[in-house]
């Protein structure tokens, strides 16, 4: 498994871990973003953090029997995830602002699924995921993400998140920016924002 410190550095290296002032899908505001999909465009990099997280998953989970991934984000690493353990994989994607499945897939009844993200923060997208997994009469087992950056105090997902990096990311509503926070231009990253 891939160290904390060389896991950093393969973020890093891949412009995956950015600086400055963003608003993220949560509305929430931060002085970090993990954009997952600049680790993607280096698969042989994101392997390797691929690798160990599927490790993990392993250890946690005897029994998965799909991989649900959110779009975008989720999907390459679902993929990925689904591939290094062999299992079916599929994607859910927004339908006129909603998680729905398309695309002929299916979420069979009493089927035990894992739902895998690229990063966590607040873990509404997976909320999304698990109500079509409910809606299904499945089972969700767990979480995975490749990055973990919830808190106690802004975290919707009650049951344990596996991830291959915790990362402690300060978050902060609109009205309580620090004031070196406020100095900097804001970026809008996330693609709940697209239209």
């Amino acid at each position: 498994m891939l160290s904390h410190k060389k896991s950093l550095n393969i973020l890093r290296k891949t412009n995956a871990l950015l600086e400055g002032h963003f608003v993220l899908s949560s509305g929430l505001h931060s002085s970090k973003y993990i954009q997952c999909a600049k680790l993607l465009s280096f698969p042989f990099e994101a392997e390797k953090i691929c690798k160990s997280l599927s490790y993990k998953i392993k250890r946690r989970f005897k029994k998965i029997d799909l991989i649900l991934a959110p779009a975008m984000g989720g999907i390459i690493i679902g993929y990925e995830i689904g591939r290094l353990l062999k299992k079916e994989t599929i994607f859910c994607e927004r339908v006129k602002g909603k998680f729905s499945l398309r695309r002929g897939f299916k979420i069979k009844k009493g089927s035990k699924v894992l739902i895998v993200e690229d990063v966590i923060t607040t873990g509404k997208s997976s909320m999304e995921c698990l109500r079509l997994v409910n809606k299904a009469k499945a089972s969700v087992i767990g979480f995975a993400s490749i990055i973990d950056r919830s808190t106690k105090k802004t975290l919707k997902i009650k049951k344990k998140i596996i991830s291959h990096l915790k990362i402690d990311v300060p978050s902060f509503k609109k009205n309580q920016l620090p004031k070196d926070l406020k100095l900097i231009p804001i970026t809008t990253p996330g693609s709940r924002f697209i239209k």
